[in-house]
Parts: structure tokens; sequence; C-alpha cells
């Protein structure tokens, strides 16, 4: 059969266009969900630094990172981020594979991770990266290591200082492709550089972002465990057969609502559109925050590095503005926005009539999409201005495993589903 010219033109300008379409068009974003992400953080910076709030110098090196996915794929996509470099990174090459123990890799499962299909890339000062796809099928709750080398001298300057994982830097060299791990013998507890994985997936499926503090990011926390309370969310709702949710973990340690903290990073209502609601596929976020900007106004200010500063001291009114602040652009995004109210923290009588009062307009006011009321998974019945002795890790301000696991318990999963269960 002999094809018209005008319909073979036709065709070939089709086919000519999907030669050249690049995957990151309209349609083939709905496909990408977020799996696992960071709230990227400033390293703190000048002599008074010491050296726990500092990352670890990178000299020609890899660095090995763990982390866990939560929503399945066939195939996955890196994100690096150099937000808060004032000098561009270099990445001489990044793989992928299925993590084992420590820093071995499954042989059989490392992949290159390229960027417009070149094994090397640079992140500008202030910017950021998202790698082409790898074809690596990925599974939730089960760990990856992301391998970066680094060909120079670099001070990270992006991190998130609280991993609650061990991760591994190497010898001199590239050693993006040793299985074995033997090459890996400096360790640390913190990410650098590494964003976030995202999952290609042909079903249906979202994010819950859980934003918060420390309590959110999981201290004092089992090491290398996964304990964190929207971890432990992410095992139920595997465990109750929903595999399409996954849930991600944008807590900061020392993270406030309303300021920024040279140690701790940005306030939640300048970071929340970057860590959680720009995320893909996010369609819900959890939000758990205010205990430190109670706190911090009454810690001393001290000479040297000043984590705390600035020393502001708030109220109930301020505290609600700067939720309110978080529920317009959610809403305005059209994402849903869950409170959680703050936990018990021991805290002077001050205090905590503005915990109380901050507690009971999250439950009241109905300006959330709904409440998760922590304060009552956690609090000692008697005493109820204190954690429960069973789930307290024994600074009387963060729960322990048990106590993540009750918050995660707390969570009602027709919020999170959008479907009801017993």
């Amino acid at each position: 059969m002999t094809v018209p010219r005008f319909a073979l033109l036709l065709l070939v300008a089709f086919a000519t266009q999907l030669a050249f379409s690049t995957p990151a068009t309209v349609n083939e974003e709905r496909h990408w969900v977020a799996s696992w992400t960071m709230a990227p953080q400033a390293v703190a910076q000048g002599p008074a630094t010491p050296a726990f709030n500092r990352a670890p110098a990178i000299n020609n090196e890899t660095v090995r990172q763990i982390v866990v996915p939560s929503v399945s794929g066939e195939a996955l996509r890196l994100r690096i981020s150099n937000e808060y470099g004032k000098q561009a990174v270099h990445l001489g090459k990044v793989t992928v594979g299925i993590a084992l123990r420590g820093a071995q890799v499954r042989k059989d499962s490392l992949h290159t991770a390229r960027f417009d299909g070149q094994e090397s890339a640079s992140v500008p000062p202030g910017g950021a990266l998202v790698s082409d796809s790898v074809h690596l099928p990925i599974h939730a709750g089960e760990p990856l290591a992301v391998s970066i080398y680094i060909p120079e001298v670099v001070a990270p300057a992006t991190w998130h200082k609280l991993a609650s994982q061990v991760n591994f830097i190497s010898a001199t060299g590239d050693h993006t492709m040793d299985a074995a791990g033997t090459s890996f013998a400096r360790r640390f507890t913190a990410y650098v550089w590494l964003d976030g994985v995202d999952a290609h997936v042909t079903r249906r499926a979202s994010a819950v972002v859980a934003i918060g503090d420390s309590i959110t990011d999981g201290m004092r926390s089992t090491l290398n465990a996964n304990r964190r309370w929207p971890d432990d969310l992410s095992r139920r709702l595997r465990a109750a057969g929903l595999h399409d949710v996954a849930v991600l973990d944008a807590g900061i340690s020392g993270g406030r609502l309303l300021h920024d903290s040279p140690c701790y990073g940005e306030k939640l209502v300048r970071r929340f559109a970057r860590d959680a609601l720009d995320l893909p596929n996010v369609q819900k976020v959890i939000v758990l925050i205010g205990i430190n900007d109670i706190n911090f106004g009454y810690v001393p200010p001290h000479a040297g590095l000043d984590c705390d500063t600035p020393h502001r001291k708030v109220n109930a009114a301020e505290l609600i503005a700067g939720y309110r602040d978080l529920i317009a652009q959610a809403h305005h995004r059209g994402i849903t926005i869950y409170g959680g109210t703050i936990t018990p923290a021991g805290l002077p009588p001050q205090r905590e009539a503005i915990r109380q009062q901050v507690n009971a307009w999250i439950r009241s006011s109905a300006a959330f999409d709904g409440v998760i009321d922590f304060d009552a998974a956690l609090r000692d019945r008697a005493r109820p201005t204190r954690l429960r002795a069973r789930y307290d890790s024994g600074d009387h301000v963060h729960p322990n495993d048990a106590g993540y696991a009750a918050m995660a318990q707390a969570v009602p999963l027709d919020l999170i589903t959008d479907r009801r269960y017993p």
C-alpha cells in the first residue's frame, strides 16, 4: 500500500517529536512520585563551629549514603542539592544499587545515574540537579546505596545533619562501583547533597509529607533501624495492604516555625514549599512543629556559634498565625494539610500555657483539614504535661522507638488514604 506523501510527512514529524521529547513532560511527570527525601540545611560556617556541626570534608573521595524508599517503582531518579553552596559541586560519577550490610551493595544491582546522558555533572551554587531515569526497580522498605564520587576538595555546605543512619566515605578515588564496600572506612551520620529519590510508577500513587522538627526527624530513635514515626507510618500502610502512598520525612532537628537558625535551617513558613509542596505528586502534609519556637526564647545567648538565636519569645497568637500561613500555602496548591498537636515536654508553666493554647486551637478551630492528636497519644495520663514513661527516650522531650510507633498509630489511616479502615 502506498502512503500519501502528506501522511508520510505527518508520521515523520510525529516520530521526530517522540524521539526528541524529554522525560520531563507533563504527562510523564504524573508517573514520578517522591519515595524518599531529606530536608536540606546549611552547614554552619566559621571558626567557632564545633566539629559536630561540620560536615565531613571530601577530597577526591566517594560518599556512599543509605536511604530507604517508601513506595515502589520500576525505575528511579536521584535529586542532588547544592542549595547552600557558594561554589559548584562536581560529580565525577554517581551510582545506585540495592544496599546490603554496612557499605556493601548487591553487585548485579549497581547502576550508573546519568545527567542529560552524561556520567559527570556540575551542580551550580544554590542549584540542584535531577538525574535521568535509572532503570533499577526499587521496593518500598528495601534500602538503596547511593554513591557520589567527588573528584576534588569540597567542604559540603548543604547537608541534613541528623540522618539516624551511618553513611560512608571511601579511600581516595572513584569507588562508586565497589560492591564489597571495603574501600569505605570513614563513617558519618548525616546526609550530604543527596536530596531525594523519586520512583517511577505506572499505577496511581501519591505522597504524604511529614514535616516539622526533631520529633519528626526521629532524634534519639535507634541508629540504622528506621524507627522514626514516618517510617513506622509507612510500614503500617504497607501492612494494611496500601502500597500506593509514599511517606516522606521532612523534619529538621531544632527547626522552628517562625525563625531561622544558623545551625538548624530555615523557618518552616519559608521552607515549606521546597521541602513539601514542590515534591513530586505530594497530595497531603502532616505538620508537627512549635516546641522549639516556645523554648528557644528562654535559652540564654552565648558566645561562639549560638544555634538558638534569635532568642525571641513567641506567644500562641504568633504560632497560630504561622500555622495559618502554612495552611494558606497548602490550600493554594490544592494540597490537604493536617495539624499535629505539640507533644508534652515537661515545660515550665508559662511555656506550657502556650502549648496548651496552641493545641486547643489546633483541635477546635477547624483551620486544618484534619487533626492528629500526637499529644494525646504520648502524654502521661496522671501528669499530662509530661511524656508517658514508656515512651520517653530519657530527655523528657523526644520519644523513644515505642513512642514513635505510638505516634504512627495515632494517625487515622482514612485521613491518609481517603478510605475507611477498622
